[in-house]
């Protein structure tokens, strides 16, 4: 089962932007309460979404230049990148369904043939 990667101001490029399978970048911060909160929600998408979906954690306080390149102001704060783009945005912690419900629908765009349980509404 697939875990979610950490990524840093050096690593982000290669593991994010460079990704051939969409990822969902999660900039959190070790003191934040709802960073905590959704902590457990992207290690179950992580497994759940194995080779579909890449979760990349990067901690702003010790990766600033990559969070002020997002302009991340807020966290946690949820970015999913398709072929090296950003393409939605998540700000705050919210529950398990909610979030899938508003990354779904670019996954089903990038696998247009899946047809497993994940996609269903």
């Amino acid at each position: 089962m697939a875990k979610p990667i950490h990524v840093t101001d050096r690593t982000f490029d290669a593991e994010v932007l460079m990704s051939e399978t969409p990822v969902l970048a999660d900039f959190w911060g070790e003191w934040c309460g709802p960073c905590k909160m959704v902590a457990p929600i992207m290690e179950e998408i992580a497994g759940e979404y194995d080779g579909e979906l890449k979760i990349a954690k990067l901690d702003v306080d010790e990766n600033g230049e990559t969070a002020r390149r997002y302009g991340v102001k807020s966290i946690p704060t949820l970015i999913l990148f398709t072929n090296g783009q950003s393409v939605e945005r998540l700000v705050g912690a919210m529950p398990k369904e909610q979030l899938l419900s508003r990354i779904r629908p670019y996954l089903a765009k990038t696998y247009p043939g899946a047809n497993r349980s994940v996609f269903r509404e």
